[in-house]
């Protein structure tokens, strides 16, 4: 086996075109191992994990590449490789050339291009701790800010929204991976029909989910305004989801808000019930919390509320293994926040809060896991590892995971997920898998594509994360499969 590892100072990629590399060295003949990352702290640690031996002194401003081999012509010929896959990526900030067609180097000062900048969105994505001045720099431009970034500290946050509100502008996020505005998606967004609903979301994966159920159920959004997962927080106190509530309020053409959220201070959620109350347009609360209803059933008031029917939610019931479900351990892997919330309040209610139980759920998506690396609806590499270790644990009985589609994802989840369902079942015929497929049939990875594949290699499969817990839970419980497939939320 051979190996070599090597650090580039001063080279920066972003972490989506690194891991696309390092899928593309990994794919070649003879290579066993690739990665091509920045040498944060984490990611080192991960190829120590790997058996790398990584060189000191390398830092997170630098690019640390690791390959490991069958011989040394693999090696030698995936590092040969390696420059022509980094030179297809544009280099940030080119310099150069001539001086009216030099890039602006701050936002505020791209927007001060424009004619007219006011009202127009900025979309800032950068490593966290950099975020705030960019943000502030497009505020201060006259744009409302939609922030991609995680790990932003609070007080940074509380600051931008109450600068937004100062000028009449909205901050959307930090961490705000979905939006859609006037039927344009942005970040982790779905194709779907457009249509009369509003939704302001403190929730990614929660608006996702409501705006693929609709979608199944024929009705179409026009406005996804993400907030932040913190914005209805004591601290943040709701302060972008009031702008946004006002915002789809004087917009005409929406006729349906919905509000999706993980559990919201009790003051604020109060602040925010108020507000709807004034406005001329209707709201449709989906505050998870353990009394209240969950994203499914959210979705079927909106849909009672335009006048439409609530229809069965599809689903992909693998074939029934020959024998009964063996009761065991819960374990949930999940990328999408909300939607982890959501499954753990459901397995909950089905299954007790007995912690002594070993059922357990993970957030991949939360910033422990993210911090200096691809999310995990882009990269997969984490939560596979999570899976086979969950196999091999005799413990756990069923592995829950949500698959999220859309612009921006994984452009094929399934070819990687797929393989690693059926070999966790061949080496454990005994354990049960269920997959949320949170998605459409437009999105680019074709919803029913992605189901078809997942279903064959053992799980089941449902386009409901509410079902799928529930189902999920009985099968925990040693409860037959066939009775919760196809909940149908008519009259819920």
């Amino acid at each position: 086996m051979n190996t070599r590892v090597e650090v580039r100072g001063g080279i920066y990629r972003d972490s989506v075109t690194l891991l696309r590399v390092s899928r593309a060295l990994a794919q070649r003949p003879g290579v066993t191992a690739a990665t091509v990352a920045m040498a944060t702290g984490l990611n080192l640690d991960l190829l120590v994990q790997q058996g790398f031996t990584v060189p000191a002194g390398a830092g997170p401003n630098d690019l640390v590449v690791a390959i490991r081999g069958e011989d040394e012509a693999a090696v030698r010929a995936a590092w040969e490789a390696l420059d022509g896959l980094l030179a297809e990526a544009p280099a940030p900030a080119a310099a150069g050339g001539a001086p009216e067609a030099v890039p602006a180097r701050t936002t505020g000062a791209a927007a001060r291009r424009l004619a007219d900048p006011g009202g127009g969105l900025a979309l800032v994505s950068v490593p966290g701790r950099y975020a705030f001045a960019e943000a502030m720099d497009a505020l201060a431009a006259g744009l409302n800010v939609m922030v991609f970034s995680d790990n932003v500290p609070l007080h940074q946050e509380i600051a931008l929204k109450e600068a937004a509100g100062r000028r009449g502008l909205i901050v959307m996020g930090p961490d705000c991976g979905t939006a859609m505005i006037g039927g344009v998606g942005l970040g982790f967004a779905n194709a779907v029909r457009p249509g009369p609903v509003g939704i302001v979301a403190a929730s990614g994966t929660g608006a996702q989910q409501m705006m693929c159920l609709l979608d199944a159920a024929g009705v179409g959004v026009r406005h996804v305004l993400g907030v932040g997962g913190r914005d209805l927080s004591a601290e943040v106190s709701g302060r972008s989801t009031l702008a946004a509530l006002a915002a789809l309020d004087a917009d005409p053409a929406t006729e349906m808000i919905a509000v999706v959220t993980k559990p919201p201070a009790s003051r604020v959620a109060d602040l925010v019930h108020s507000a709807a109350r004034r406005l001329d347009t209707p709201v449709t609360f989906a505050m998870l919390g353990e009394d209240a209803a969950d994203l499914t059933d959210a979705t079927a008031k909106v849909l009672r509320a335009l006048g439409r029917d609530v229809p069965r939610w599809p689903s992909w019931p693998a074939p029934p293994p020959p024998g009964p479900p063996s009761p065991g351990a819960l374990r949930g892997l999940f990328a999408g926040g909300t939607l982890c919330a959501e499954a753990a309040l459901v397995a909950r209610r089905e299954l007790g809060p007995d912690p002594v139980s070993g059922h357990a759920f993970t957030d991949f998506g939360d910033d422990e896991y993210t911090r200096g690396r691809a999310h995990p609806m882009i990269d997969p590499t984490l939560r596979l590892e999570r899976l086979a270790a969950e196999a091999a644990d005799p413990a756990c009985a069923v592995v829950l995971m949500d698959v999220v589609l859309g612009y921006g994802a994984d452009p094929d989840p399934a070819a990687l997920l797929a393989p690693a369902i059926e070999d966790a079942l061949a080496r454990r015929p005994d354990l049960r898998v269920v997959v949320s497929l949170c998605g459409t049939p437009a999105d680019p990875q074709d919803r029913d594509r992605q189901a078809a594949a997942l279903q064959a290699a053992g799980a089941d499969v449902f386009a409901s994360n509410a079902e799928a817990a529930r189902h999920a839970a009985g099968l925990a419980r040693g409860r037959a499969a066939a009775a919760a497939h196809g909940r149908h939320l008519e009259g819920a």
